[in-house]
């Protein structure tokens, strides 16, 4: 009678649905149309199929034995394929929601759903997104997506769902599609209310902004959580970044297990948010992007920038021979440094195609040491477990931790509505 159940749309890499598992719900249905988003699903799935059989032992040599270039089947074979199906690769569009409606039919069977979960995708909504696509921006078909998440909760009655977006939903287009949200909700029997929620001030170590929308049906006393403020007390060079061995650029590989430099007992932060447990003694993809010696110049006096006077560099302020971009006028805060003894800036999808926004805070920065954050920190940063394991390329790996929602985050959300749901 206790288990509640939900489904997650735009599922991403699962970061909303990994809170919301930690907090004991159980996921019917993950909906998500990028190939390698839904394989990472798929075995995430496995992992917390196996975990409850007591069978980690199967997860662990999956990927101590995993080869570059695999997707997850030597893995999802070993498990019912009931626990493989719940992933749907689909788009979520007019063409397509009638039959995705069948599939979830069939997972879900006589079960109620008690939540729907998820955030369509932001590139139209966001500042980054918007400078990027110009006026295309407009005629964005992902500009509409919302509309199809309300179609779910039509369809499935939830008693409670949560959306997360960036902060430009609420005023793109002059706030037309925002308020367009809000009468949909509200035509389909459900209150809703929108906070903006900072991950630093909710245990996670990113001065991540987003809106996070809850909403409920009408004529019931459930409200918005309350998220209550915590004061951060740790840095992410000592406390996230200090067990991972070092890396130069280059170094690492995508696959191989990787051992921790410290015990767990010395790591506070890591065994409170849970990214770090007992259950592991290595994780995996510690690896870092290769980078050309001009770029590597520019890291290293940036690092340098950063931990001597806590500035950002200014692209257009380098020395001519550094300066590669011809867009001189925008972006000139391309390279950032983490900063090692507080937050990091924003995690974003950009991480995907260049590590610039994202330089390792080397405490001695010269030519040979500097790089960009591994796949393993950035998906620290997010407050991703340890134990999970990104499906793909490397690039593919960090876009799915750029566009997910902080675990921790999520975990705090799931926990508080908890209370109102049993």
């Amino acid at each position: 009678m206790n288990k509640l159940h939900f489904i997650d749309l735009f599922a991403g890499a699962g970061g909303l649905s990994e809170g919301f598992i930690q907090a004991g719900y159980i996921p019917l249905a993950h909906i998500e149309m990028n190939k390698c988003a839904c394989n990472t699903l798929k075995t995430r799935s496995a992992f917390h199929w196996l975990k409850s059989q007591n069978k980690l032992s199967i997860y662990k040599k999956y990927l101590c034995e995993k080869q570059e270039k695999e997707d997850g089947n030597k893995l999802w074979e070993q498990v019912p394929p009931e626990v493989i199906s719940t992933v749907i690769q689909s788009e979520i569009g007019e063409n397509t929601i009638n039959e995705i409606f069948k599939l979830v039919d069939k997972l879900i069977k006589d079960k109620h759903i008690d939540i729907i979960v998820g955030g369509p995708p932001c590139q139209a909504y966001s500042v980054a997104g918007r400078a990027r696509m110009g006026k295309a921006v407009e005629n964005d078909p992902r500009n509409e997506l919302y509309k199809y998440y309300v179609k779910f909760l039509e369809r499935y009655q939830p008693k409670m769902f949560v959306f997360e977006n960036v902060l430009g939903i609420r005023t793109a287009k002059k706030g037309q599609p925002f308020e367009d949200l809000k009468q949909l909700v509200d035509k389909a029997g459900y209150i809703m209310e929108d906070h903006i929620q900072i991950a630093s001030q909710h245990g996670v170590l990113q001065n991540r902004q987003r809106v996070i929308i809850v909403g409920w049906k009408k004529n019931t006393s459930f409200h918005y959580p309350e998220l209550k403020k915590e004061e951060n007390r740790y840095e992410v060079l000592k406390d996230l970044f200090t067990d991972l061995p070092e890396r130069k650029h280059g170094e690492g590989q995508l696959c191989a297990p990787v051992k921790y430099t410290k015990p767990l007992s010395n790591m506070e932060y890591l065994k409170k948010s849970n990214i770090r447990n007992h259950d592991f003694d290595f994780t995996t993809q510690h690896i870092a992007r290769p980078h050309n010696e001009n770029d590597r110049e520019i890291y290293r006096r940036a690092v340098e920038l950063w931990l001597n006077e806590k500035k950002r560099i200014n692209y257009a302020k380098l020395p001519d021979y550094l300066q590669k971009h011809k867009n001189k006028k925008s972006f000139l805060n391309r390279f950032q440094v983490v900063d090692p003894y507080g937050c990091c800036h924003t995690v974003v999808a950009h991480i995907s195609m260049d590590g610039h926004y994202y330089i390792y805070p080397t405490l001695n920065p010269t030519i040979e040491n500097v790089r960009s954050i591994t796949i393993r920190e950035a998906a620290r940063l997010q407050s991703f477990p340890d134990d999970f394991y990104f499906e793909g390329s490397r690039s593919a790996a960090f876009k799915q931790i750029g566009n997910a929602v902080p675990v921790v985050l999520a975990h705090k959300i799931a926990e508080e509505l908890k209370k109102q749901l049993l």
